[in-house]
Parts: structure tokens; sequence; C-alpha cells
């Protein structure tokens, strides 16, 4: 139980991770002509590999173009909402490096360390 916890929440670092470098990049061209948005998608396919147990269904993390309507430029990247996602997408990669912490913590206590 306790490698599937700190499994899930690795991999869930890792897509945030991926997520933030998708808005960064969204971020960084929001005025290049022509550039298309990209977006991180992993939580989907995580509840569905977590709501099959024992089977061997493996969670991905997928990039994907936005289909937000681009501007005359053709860049369709929203500013503001990459801005608010930035924000989100921190706060979640933060929560998860903290409850892999606390597992790791947990471990560590277990095998006569601190828990501190």
């Amino acid at each position: 139980m306790q490698s599937s916890v700190v499994n899930v929440l690795q991999f869930s670092i890792d897509s945030l991770s991926l997520r933030q470098q998708a808005i960064a990049n969204n971020i960084a061209n929001y005025a290049t002509p022509g550039y298309t948005a990209t977006g991180v998608s992993f939580e989907r396919s995580l509840t569905q590999a977590l709501s099959s147990p024992g089977s061997t269904a493996t969670a991905t993390a997928t990039e994907m173009a936005s289909n937000a309507p681009p501007a005359s430029d053709g860049n369709n990247v929203n500013l503001s909402a990459e801005l608010i996602a930035a924000e989100k997408v921190t706060l979640q990669y933060q929560t998860m490096v903290n409850a892999l912490n606390a597992q790791i913590r947990l471990v560590r206590g277990s095998l006569g360390g601190s828990f501190t």
C-alpha cells in the first residue's frame, strides 16, 4: 500500500511538472503569431488506473493542443487564463510534494527514525 501511494504521488508530481512547463511555454509565446497553446491532462487517466485495482492499467500524462479559438494573428493563448492556471498548478504541486514528504516521514518513522 505504501509503495502505491508513493507511486501515485510521484506520478502526480511529474504530471503537474509537465503541466507547469506547458503553461510556461504558453505564457512565453502569448505574443507569437500562429502559436497554439498546449495543456497536459492526466487526472482522468489516473482515476481510471486507480479504479481498476489488481489490473495492469497505468496512468499517462497527455499533452494536447488547445482548441480555443485563435486571435487574428493565429495565436490562441489566453494570458489571464494561463496565469490563473499557473497559480492553480503551483498550489497542486506544493500539495502533492507535501503529501509525498509526509509519506516519507511515515516510512522513516516506522523504521525507527523520527516522524518529523
